[in-house]
């Protein structure tokens, strides 16, 4: 029998460096956006949902093996082996994307009654590969509110500049899954509109535009004090020391190169747009 569909899941982090836990902190915070959301196990006595495991610490896979031993819990491993279970394997490091899209995939596979399980530590298993992420994306972003559809009350709106429908378009679907409300303008002078109507707390800016460019737009958004806090993002094909001194010059916040890294757009998006 297929699971039921919940708006929130909880991943207990078994194992990781210091570091690797600053960085899964920020995982979690960013997911707060999404639907379904990730959040960090309370270990108040219940079960979590999902184990993320560094699979590089043996006491780690042991306190798994202990725990999992019949609660049947889907597992994703972090590291350089499956350690002989059957677990999908995550090299480091850790990456957002593919993170998310194991928990998705992880879901998905619960939702249809699928769960990979752990095997016998005996006897090496070949690494189980993630489900492909689009069918998982596609059922757990289902109910997820995105461009297009009404204005939710309490988001963020975030504004997407560029005059490419194909760059719109990888920004709507990047940006679809974090629960933003976003506008899409094609020139600089239909954004400055944009912003002189109501307050984005991150624009995504193209450069090079059709009238005027994009250092001209960021240097109009935060000479207006109501915009002074909103975060500017260059996206620019221009990644030159000399371009990217001139996005400073003009008050931008982040210079993104295209295509952009979908890793340092969820970083950007973590950074400057507040939970």
């Amino acid at each position: 029998m297929a699971a039921t569909q919940k708006d929130a899941y909880s991943v207990e982090v078994i194992g990781f460096s210091q570091t690797e836990q600053m960085a899964l902190s920020s995982v979690f915070e960013l997911s707060s956006r999404r639907v379904p959301k990730f959040v960090r196990h309370a270990k108040d006595g219940t079960k979590p949902d999902i184990f993320l495991v560094d699979a590089d610490d043996m006491e780690a896979i042991r306190q798994l093996l202990a725990r999992d031993a019949s609660e049947q819990i889907p597992a994703i491993l972090i590291g350089d082996s499956n350690r002989g279970t059957c677990w999908p394997l995550l090299a480091r490091p850790i990456r957002w994307m593919k993170l998310f899209q194991a928990f998705d995939a992880a879901i998905a596979a619960q939702q249809t009654g699928i769960q990979a399980k752990p095997a016998d530590t005996s006897i090496p298993a070949k690494t189980a590969s993630i489900p492909s992420s689009s069918a998982a994306i596609a059922q757990t972003s289902a109910s997820a509110p995105g461009a297009g559809t009404s204005a939710k009350p309490e988001a963020d709106w975030v504004l997407v500049v560029d005059d490419n429908q194909t760059v719109r378009e990888f920004m709507k679907s990047k940006l679809a899954a974090f629960n933003f409300n976003v506008d899409y303008a094609e020139s600089g002078e239909q954004a400055i509109g944009f912003t002189g109507q109501k307050h984005y707390a991150c624009i995504f800016l193209d450069v090079v535009m059709p009238g005027i460019d994009g250092y001209q737009v960021c240097k109009l958004i935060k000479s207006n004090r109501s915009a002074r806090k909103t975060a500017v993002v260059m996206l620019t094909s221009k990644d030159s020391p000399f371009d990217k001194i001139r996005g400073s010059m003009s008050g931008c916040d982040a210079y993104l190169t295209k295509p952009v890294d979908e890793e340092k757009l969820l970083e950007t998006i973590a950074k400057f747009v507040p939970s």
